[in-house]
C-alpha cells in the first residue's frame, strides 16, 4: 500500500516541482547578471497562460504534429516517474531500468524531431537535424555511463544501485567520478543548456530545441515546454539519486523517513539548479561544429570509467 502511495506522490511531484526548478535556474542567472529577474514561479504562470490559449495548427501539419506533444510529455513523465527521488519503495521500482530510461527519452526525442519536420519549415528541419546529431553522440555516452554503473553494482535498476551504494558497497571510486562527469555533460546536452544550446534565445544560427517547437502554440506548446522542464528535473533527480543517494528512504521505511528523503531531494535539486545557473553564467555557448568534441568527451569519460573499473579489479 505504501509503495502505491509513494509512487503516486512521485508521479505528481516531478511535474509539480519542474517549473519551479526551471524558474529558479532563470532567477539565479538573472541575479548573477545584475538583473532583478522574474519570479521563480513565473513558469507556472506561463504554463497556465498557454493552457488557456487556443492551439493554432498549420494547414500542412499532419496527425504527427498534433500527437507529438502528448507522446513527448507522456514519455518524459514516465521516465521521470521511474527514478527514485525520495524513496525506493515504489510500485515501478522493480521495473525501472536505466536502459529503459534511455529508451523513453529516445522516444520523446524522436517524436519531437518528427514534429519539427512535419510542418515543412526550414527552422524545424534545422532543429531536428541538430537534435539527431546531438542524440547520436549523447545516447552512447549515456549507455556507457549505465554500463559503468551496472559493472559496479551488478544491476541497471536505479533502486538497486541506490541500495548498493547506501549499503557501503562503493567507497571512493575513480570510475564513479568519471561516470558522474559524463552524466553531467550528457544532461547539459539533452536539456539544451549552455554551452550546447541557449534556451533563452531564438536565433536561427544557435537554437536547437526551440527550432523544433517554433510552430507550436497554446496547450501544445505548454506540453512541449513542460516536457523540457520535467526532463531537466529528471536528470537532476538521477544525479542526486545515483551519486548522492543519502537521504533516500529504503523499502519498508516509515513516513518520517520518506519525508526526510523528500526534503533531501528538494535540497539536492535546488543545489544542482543553482550550480547550473552559475555554470551557464560563467561559460559561453560553443559553435555547432564543436558539439562532437563536447559529447565525445562525455563518451570518453564513460569509457574511462569502465576501464578504470576493470584495472582496479585486476589489481
Amino acid at each position: 500500500m505504501n509503495a502505491a502511495v509513494w509512487q503516486l506522490v512521485q508521479v505528481f511531484l516531478v511535474v509539480a516541482i519542474s517549473p519551479l526548478i526551471t524558474g529558479w535556474v532563470r532567477f539565479v542567472k538573472s541575479r548573477l547578471n545584475g538583473r532583478a529577474g522574474a519570479s521563480p514561479f513565473q513558469p507556472y504562470r506561463d504554463t497556465y497562460r498557454l493552457l488557456q490559449k487556443e492551439a493554432v495548427v498549420a494547414h500542412s501539419a499532419s496527425w504527427v504534429f498534433r500527437a507529438a506533444p502528448y507522446v513527448t510529455f507522456t514519455a518524459v513523465w514516465l521516465a521521470a516517474a521511474i527514478i527514485p527521488t525520495f524513496t525506493t519503495d515504489m510500485v515501478l521500482a522493480p521495473a525501472a531500468d536505466l536502459i529503459a530510461l534511455v529508451a523513453l527519452l529516445g522516444v520523446a526525442r524522436f517524436w519531437t524531431a518528427l514534429a519539427g519536420m512535419d510542418v515543412g519549415t526550414s527552422f524545424g528541419g534545422l532543429g531536428a537535424s541538430r537534435e539527431m546529431m546531438i542524440a547520436s553522440l549523447a545516447e552512447p555516452a549515456m549507455l556507457m555511463v549505465t554500463f559503468s554503473l551496472s559493472l559496479i553494482s551488478g544491476t541497471t535498476a536505479p533502486a538497486q544501485i541506490i541500495a548498493f551504494i547506501l549499503g557501503g558497497g562503493v567507497g571512493i571510486e575513480v570510475s564513479m567520478g568519471l561516470a558522474l562527469a559524463a552524466l553531467v555533460m550528457v544532461a547539459i546536452a539533452e536539456n539544451g543548456r549552455i554551452p550546447i544550446d541557449n534556451p533563452a534565445t531564438h536565433l536561427e544560427l544557435t537554437m536547437v530545441h526551440e527550432a523544433m517547437v517554433l510552430e507550436y502554440s497554446g496547450r501544445h506548446l505548454a506540453l512541449m515546454e513542460g516536457a523540457g522542464m520535467v526532463r531537466l528535473t529528471l536528470y537532476m533527480a538521477l544525479i542526486g539519486a545515483i551519486f548522492v543517494p543519502w537521504g533516500v528512504a529504503a523499502p519498508g521505511g516509515s513516513v518520517v523517513e520518506a519525508m526526510i528523503g523528500l526534503a533531501a531531494f528538494l535540497a539536492k535539486s535546488f543545489v544542482l539548479a543553482t550550480a547550473l545557473g552559475v555554470f551557464e553564467t560563467m561559460i559561453a555557448k560553443m559553435r555547432v561544429f564543436r558539439y562532437a568534441d563536447f559529447l565525445g568527451g562525455a563518451l570518453l569519460l564513460g569509457l574511462l570509467a569502465t576501464i578504470f573499473l576493470y584495472v582496479s579489479e585486476a589489481v
